[in-house]
């Protein structure tokens, strides 16, 4: 595991079938020839990722941050709203560009407009002559921060000096398009005030988001712990079971697992990332809480503690992150939304990993919790009842030998959730079932060559009933594999790297279908494939 931390030292899933009719076909190329082993260069990164669909129209740009990042001083400035586009859009579209060449580690950053959090984000590992990448993001759902000048705060934490060469250099724009917003866009976004959270009076629907992550220490490889007297670098007593909580004075109100994120110095071996991330890994997605049972309790007009907290962390030990931004749509005919929570059972949290000595170590681990909870509000249509149901498990065999020169992770977690609306109209139900998959294993040789093999999986269905009817559904499919070596404790040029990685990202369900296969062989692209 110290080797891991020094190869990376970093300080629910919305479907939407835009996304699948707006991506178009990456053009074909002639793909160069492939070298033996890696070089001081390699094909800029990128990810098989549909690009966000944008609205024909008028549109306009506003520069929100540009930096060059070479320590851990924030950059610091101010956003203004665009002109000539008005105050409501119907799209809302985030690009960070970013540049940097020489020797670095990956990094994490976020930006914060107004306090929000817009983006977060992971930086590649750049090659001696230097690559660029860029990422874009939907940040629709952020349109009332927009309409009003605001600080604005962006931080990718960096070290940079004769060894760590690599300055961060980005530029984060935001493009509006003028039109009416989509349907559901949140009227107000929060943020919490001292740790809590004041809505207006007149909310009707109340989601937290969450962006959690693991990072710096053992914490960016907390699916790797391992509890006593298991005889493992990173230890944690409850071993890696890992569940993000948000509580709402003190009474647990949302449960979920967190993304494993593999950052792209991550399991020793940036020869897997330099081309192709893991999942999520430029653009880190918030966990969604649906807190509108609770809106009777929070629309009383008094501040309410709001917290979250990563079970399963040692005490005292750091390395998680968990900003929270509050989604809220309001009722407009009426000043004072009432109601109130009926129903609350919270299962009891399952979580055991067994260790069992030889000459492979291993630690077995299954753990799972399940929390339903019910409430209604009064609204100008009538009454509401929203119900939410949420359902975690992860299971995980951990095998090592001693010194780690064999060490393995064949692990599952899956997070299904459950929302039903009653009021107006028929029931509508969205269930969404999330799974995260992890198979690999690190191997270290006579020779000191150290081959990592790994496959990441991101996958998450989404189904929406009524009357036990299906009207919409989606299905995506982000798979990643990566075979890469590398000789240890040599200079760079005698490292004799090798690696392929191959991602394969589909989508598909009622509004159509994209699917994208990319493919790098020593830092070189050579498939970039289209189907459907």
């Amino acid at each position: 595991m110290k080797r891991r931390i020094a190869m990376s030292m970093l300080a629910g899933v919305t479907l939407l079938a835009s996304i699948l009719l707006g991506a178009s076909p990456a053009p074909a190329a002639q793909l160069p020839a492939v070298p033996a082993e890696f070089g001081t260069d390699w094909h800029d990164p990128r990810t098989a990722a549909p690009p966000v669909p944008k609205p024909s129209g008028k549109s306009c740009q506003v520069t929100v941050a540009e930096a060059q990042f070479r320590d851990f001083t924030p950059y610091k400035g101010t956003y203004t709203p665009p002109e000539g586009c008005g105050d409501r859009w119907s799209k809302v579209v985030l690009r960070m560009d970013g540049k940097v060449k020489g020797r670095q580690y990956d990094r994490l950053g976020h930006l914060q407009v107004g306090g929000v959090e817009v983006f977060r984000t992971s930086t590649p590992e750049p090659s001696p002559d230097g690559i660029e990448w860029s990422v874009e993001k939907d940040v629709t759902r952020y349109s009332d921060t927009f309409r009003r000048s605001q600080d604005v705060e962006m931080l990718i934490g960096n070290v940079v000096d004769d060894t760590y060469t690599g300055v961060i250099d980005v530029k984060v724009t935001l493009t509006f398009y003028a039109g009416r917003p989509a349907a559901g866009t949140p009227d107000r976004v929060l943020t919490l005030r001292d740790g809590t959270l004041t809505t207006p009076r007149n909310s009707e629907r109340i989601v937290a988001e969450v962006y959690a992550t693991g990072s710096g220490g053992c914490e960016e490889f907390w699916y790797l712990s391992a509890p006593e007297p298991a005889p493992y670098s990173c230890k944690a007593a409850g071993g890696p079971y890992r569940e993000v909580q948000i509580e709402v004075d003190g009474q647990l109100a949302g449960i979920a697992a967190p993304f494993p994120h593999v950052w792209t110095g991550g399991w020793s071996n940036p020869f897997l990332w330099y081309v192709t991330p893991g999942p999520r890994a430029f653009d880190v997605k918030p966990i969604e809480y649906d807190l509108t049972p609770f809106a009777g309790l929070l629309n009383d007009g008094r501040p309410h503690r709001v917290e979250v907290s990563v079970v399963g962390v040692p005490e005292g030990q750091s390395g998680w992150s968990a900003p929270v931004n509050v989604l809220v749509r309001q009722d407009a005919k009426r000043a004072h939304v009432t109601g109130r929570l009926t129903a609350h059972k919270a299962g009891d949290l399952a979580n055991s990993s067994t260790y069992t000595p030889g000459s492979e170590h291993r630690v077995v681990t299954e753990g799972g919790h399940r929390l339903a909870v019910a409430g209604y509000v009064d609204t100008s249509h009538g009454r509401v009842t929203t119900t939410v149901r949420r359902s975690l498990a992860n299971s995980s065999a951990h095998r090592w030998t001693d010194g780690e020169n064999l060490d393995a992770l064949d692990a599952t977690w899956t997070d299904d959730q459950s929302v039903t609306v009653d009021g107006r109209g028929p029931a509508r139900t969205t269930r969404t079932q999330r799974t995260y998959t992890m198979d690999g294993s690190i191997t270290i040789g006579a020779d000191d060559r150290l081959r990592t093999v790994l496959t990441l999986g991101d996958r998450a269905g989404v189904v929406t009933t009524e009357r036990g009817r299906r009207t919409a559904w989606s299905w995506l499919d982000d798979t990643v594999e990566g075979d890469a070596a590398w000789t240890l404790n040599v200079p760079r040029d005698q490292r004799h790297a090798v690696g392929t990685t191959s991602e394969r990202y589909r989508l598909y369900g009622s509004g159509g279908c994209y699917d994208r296969s990319l493919t790098c062989v020593q830092g070189v692209l050579t498939e970039d494939r289209q189907g459907c």
